[in-house]
């Protein structure tokens, strides 16, 4: 009787100092984008709410010109999903093979001319007004500077820009900062820049479209997350967010 006595009170005093049982955790993942400069803000926001339905997911973002992520994309960058702001540069993509399967246009965009508060250079448009004005714009074979090219060949001027970015939210800060007179962007950029800037639309913008088109990466190792990611740029949550930002929808 003893004995046995002995023997439950030494087992009580080894359960009470076995470690508690840790509770299950979520095996975190990470989802890497590569997305066009010009959806930072949707994506950012798109981000967070894939993030909170997806526990343990952390989206990553990497925001840049099309072309200099298709670049990165052609060099062997990791990356899962890929979005761009412009058709010839989705195009791009995928005659290298290095989306999988067919990329989805989920919003369209189109230009106008930002300018600092109060236009202070008196800028009235793509016309004679920028003469001599410190204008800055997208470079060639950036989507927005692809744009802008045809655009200023459809009204029929010639542009002098001082400055040819690789971005669009860099031609936004240099407007915003007051380091240049003018700066052809998006409209979707306009309207995030709100009260930092004045807006002038140009004659014929709607003629010059961009179609923004997403996708899954060949290479991806989270395709399914990535496919679902992709969902949520084109279904109605998206949707929203893309509209409410400028976007227009396709």
């Amino acid at each position: 009787m003893i004995r046995t006595l002995v023997a439950l009170t030494a087992l009580a005093v080894l359960s009470a100092c076995a470690p508690a049982a840790t509770p299950a955790t979520t095996p975190s993942k990470e989802l890497v984008v590569y997305a066009a400069s010009s959806l930072s803000d949707t994506y950012t926001s798109l981000g967070r709410s894939f993030e909170a339905a997806h526990p343990g997911v952390t989206v990553k973002f990497s925001f840049d010109g099309s072309s200099t992520l298709v670049d990165q994309l052609k060099q062997g960058a990791p990356a899962d999903v890929f979005a761009s702001a412009d058709r010839p540069n989705m195009d791009k993509a995928t005659t290298a093979n290095l989306l999988s399967g067919t990329p989805s246009m989920f919003a369209t965009n189109t230009l106008t001319i930002i300018v600092p508060k109060g236009n202070p250079a008196r800028i009235t448009g793509l016309d004679s007004s920028l003469d001599g004005k410190k204008l800055v714009v997208c470079a060639d074979g950036v989507p927005c500077g692809t744009a802008t090219s045809k655009l200023a060949k459809l009204v029929g001027v010639t542009l002098k820009p001082v400055s040819q970015e690789t971005k669009v939210t860099d031609v936004r800060a240099k407007v915003e900062s007051g380091q240049a007179d003018a700066g052809i962007v998006y409209v979707t950029d306009a309207k995030a820049s709100g009260s930092k800037v004045d807006t002038i639309a140009i004659k014929k913008a709607d003629q010059v479209k961009n179609e923004y088109l997403v996708g899954v990466v060949a290479t991806s190792k989270n395709s399914s997350l990535a496919s679902q990611f992709v969902a949520l740029v084109t279904g109605s949550e998206g949707q929203k967010i893309l509209s409410g930002a400028g976007f227009a929808l396709p």
